[in-house]
């Protein structure tokens, strides 16, 4: 295991042969999907230079694609997962992040200024967009497809814990998902932002990246020093559920 300290928030692993045969086979799945024209119009985001690609790894219940396991040294460090579901597989291309017609500027300068952070399950409600918890992560996981070092995930080290206590504090006791966490999350948001640096995370196929699901992180833009491949800078991303209450748990 390489890269982050304990209580970072998050883990990268060192090159596992297991993970890479994983890896190459998605890659070679995700190169076909992303090409499809109906699967692509409807995953681009921010003018084109991005396909979120949600839920369109046709994995099987096991995280095995095409009869390759989903494995590696990771694994031993997270939940055992009796289903996994499809996963994303998100791609980034040259001009990341343009602004969509529909986007805000306030939106986009936040896409581009901070890099989009945020804590992944509180999703935008009704017309007011107030954020409840409707995903809750047991954690996430992020398997590199292609080796590039363009729009790399960003995390704030240690966010986990600022955002968990809030979330803690805020919710006292109540449901997790019925409680509007908005004003929670924006102000816990904003002290990690005065207080932690964040970092760029780097690794290739073959190596795995495991995050605290509190953790704070976004994705960075594209510089015009990055490198990639024509297909664009590829991951797949795992985030399994659990209870709301497992969820909000120290």
């Amino acid at each position: 295991m390489v890269g982050a300290q304990t209580g970072d928030g998050f883990r990268i692993y060192a090159h596992d042969d297991a993970v890479l045969n994983w890896s190459h086979t998605v890659h070679q799945v995700a190169m076909k999907l992303c090409q499809d024209p109906e699967i692509r119009t409807a995953n681009l985001r921010h003018a084109a230079t991005w396909f979120v690609g949600v839920d369109e790894l046709p994995n099987d219940e096991d995280g095995s694609v095409s009869g390759v396991p989903l494995a590696g040294s990771w694994t031993s460090d997270v939940h055992a997962q009796p289903h996994w579901h499809r996963a994303q597989i998100s791609i980034v291309y040259p001009g990341y992040p343009q602004q969509d017609a529909d986007e805000s500027d306030a939106n986009h300068r936040y896409r581009i200024t901070r890099k989009a952070a945020h804590v992944d399950g509180l999703l935008p409600i009704g017309p007011t967009r107030r954020r409840f918890l409707r995903e809750p992560h047991a954690f996430i996981v992020g398997l590199p497809l292609n080796v590039s070092d363009a729009s790399p995930l960003v995390v704030w080290p240690g966010s986990h814990v600022v955002m968990g206590d809030a979330f803690r504090a805020g919710i006292a006791g109540g449901d997790p998902a019925a409680i509007d966490l908005t004003d929670i999350y924006q102000a816990a948001r904003r002290a990690v932002f005065d207080q932690i640096d964040p970092v760029q995370v780097h690794a290739e196929p073959g190596q795995a990246i495991l995050l605290h699901r509190h953790l704070l992180h976004g994705v960075d833009v594209w510089h015009p020093s990055a490198i990639a491949p024509p297909e664009g800078r590829m991951i797949a991303y795992f985030r399994p559920e659990f209870s709301a209450a497992e969820w909000l748990a120290l």
